[in-house]
């Protein structure tokens, strides 16, 4: 192995990102090793018979410019022949390499395309948007007696705000009691197993971020009155969850990764697939001197050495794999860090029971609903034709993906595939989306360890970063890396910044930690990067 080494654990965005920035910017030799067989990690797509998974859904939108330019780079920006489209976006047009002369989506396969989106609520047998907009179907769906508790709600919430420091903080001071026991505490408590008033209000600042009924009131004036721009890099002042367009890769979310894979390895960098880390080694100099890892296939164990390491595995696998073993404190807070895991059913469907507002004879536009009825277990519900047209391979069908979330000890998690394939089958006939005969086929994909949870012992895990920073050669990222509910473009930043240090020769790792992708700060490598790509 050459001594200019950087030993890589992870294949989702954040390890691939690292790859990717390390074998056009340096000349480090990236080996990345996933213990799974697929590229992609929590973004990759699952195929099946065809048709195309993504788990969790994702959009391809940042405030980050680095970030957009990144993907474009990956992907080209699909033809619009929109004029109004802002294609040189802060400049950067060189960056980028976007222009409405771009792939034509119906014959280019590596192309990024532009959709439009849609979210919805399901409350009560009546959609709602998502996130909640102060509409006439909003307060026509809730009636008036509802509607007027919500205000005078909001009033007192917005006059006496409380200290913030649980989730249920969080949402009660920006939306009121009310409209929080409408629509936020019984999904919310469906997604975490848990009561809100026992999860941290970090939680809501980093995915809710700065959404609030006012936000949503000046967001849906903005489009009443603002052009049509359909380029999501023109929506850079919007909150995240207010966006109207977003990008998609045309073969769903893994095909970025499977493509910034391969070009990690035409660069001579090395993608292993099947190797699970068994322990990591480190030396009194407070320094990582070696990875051991097993074949999941052959079982050969085999060591592998670098200059430099990045992990993206869980904070509580990391520390359980350290030799020496870690401090017993550290120890026992890794140990007591919580991970929420789900569940997701494809069902390729003839028909939805559900239309289209506009034209109820049409299909519906919905990315994905958010199915906040108590009495079922779905949580989510995902429309992958409208992702990409692509995502189905039978476009005259329906293909769904429905979301269960769980922990891998539950007993949903080790019912047979086919029993949780019924469960979904009559939930969605329960709420009228779906008829039950109406399914063609279906499949089950589980994904432990989807979401890091913001309780268990994570009020101490600042001493568990304190002692992983102490490790001079060591670079925690991505969300699982970091135990943080981070989206792509902020994990794909935190490979971007730790990339950054060891190319600028910085050791403290108070940037990485305090990344945020609302922030301007981590624009600054923005034209060096744009130089090297060159």
């Amino acid at each position: 192995m050459p001594r200019n080494t950087a030993i890589i654990i992870g294949a989702g965005p954040a390890g691939l990102t690292a790859a990717y920035e390390l074998s056009a910017r340096t000349d480090i030799h990236p080996i990345v090793l996933d213990q799974s067989n697929e590229i992609g990690g929590l973004s990759r797509t699952v195929y099946f018979k065809g048709n195309r998974i993504d788990l969790g859904g994702h959009r391809f939108f940042s405030k980050s410019d680095r970030v957009m330019g990144w993907w474009l780079r990956i992907l080209p920006l699909q033809a619009t022949g929109v004029a109004d489209i802002n294609l040189s976006y802060q400049n950067r047009s060189r960056v980028l390499h976007g222009s409405a002369e771009g792939p034509d989506p119906e014959s280019a396969d590596k192309v990024m395309l532009i959709r439009r989106r849609q979210s919805r609520i399901y409350f009560r047998g009546k959609f709602f948007d998502y996130p909640i907009s102060l509409n006439w179907n909003t307060f026509a769906n809730l009636g008036f007696y509802r509607t007027a508790r919500i205000a005078l709600s909001y009033a007192r919430a917005a006059a006496f705000r409380r200290p913030e420091q649980t989730l249920e903080d969080f949402f009660i001071n920006r939306f009121g009691n009310e409209l929080y026991r409408t629509f936020f505490k019984s999904y919310t408590e469906k997604v975490w197993g848990v009561p809100c008033d026992r999860i941290s209000a970090e939680w809501g600042a980093q995915r809710v971020k700065g959404l609030s009924i006012w936000k949503t009131l000046v967001s849906a004036t903005k489009r009443k009155a603002g052009p049509n721009r359909l380029d999501p890099r023109a929506q850079k002042n919007s909150e995240t969850s207010l966006i109207q367009h977003f990008l998609y890769p045309k073969y769903g979310a893994g095909q970025i990764w499977e493509e910034v894979a391969s070009q990690v390895e035409r660069r001579r960098g090395e993608i292993l697939l099947g190797w699970h880390v068994d322990r990591i080694e480190q030396t009194n100099d407070r320094r990582i001197s070696g990875v051991w890892a097993r074949h999941a296939e052959t079982g050969e164990l085999r060591k592998f050495t670098g200059k430099y390491y990045f992990s993206t595995m869980a904070v509580r696998e990391l520390v359980a794999a350290m030799r020496p073993a870690a401090p017993s404190q550290i120890c026992e807070i890794a140990n007591g860090l919580v991970y929420r895991d789900f569940i997701v059913v494809g069902l390729l469907c003839r028909r939805l029971k559900i239309g289209n507002d506009e034209h109820p004879a049409a299909p519906v536009r919905d990315n994905w609903i958010y199915i906040h009825d108590a009495s079922v277990k779905a949580g989510r519900l995902q429309i992958f034709n409208n992702w990409s047209p692509c995502m189905a391979a039978d476009p005259s069908c329906s293909w769904l993906g429905v979301e269960y979330f769980c922990n891998d000890t539950d007993p949903l998690w080790r019912r047979p595939d086919q029993e949780i394939i019924e469960l979904a089958k009559h939930e969605l006939d329960k709420i009228k989306i779906i008829d039950s005969q109406d399914v063609l086929d279906a499949t089950v994909v589980r994904v432990p360890k989807a979401y890091p949870a913001y309780f268990g012992t994570y009020d101490r895990f600042p001493r568990v970063i304190q002692w992983a920073n102490r490790f001079e050669n060591l670079f925690l990222i991505g969300r699982n890396g970091m135990h943080k509910y981070n989206n792509q473009d902020h994990s794909m930043l935190a490979a971007m910044t730790a990339v950054d240090h060891i190319v600028d020769g910085v050791r403290s790792r108070d940037a990485l930690w305090s990344l945020n992708t609302e922030d301007e700060h981590h624009e600054d490598h923005s034209a060096q990067a744009a130089r090297a790509y060159a």
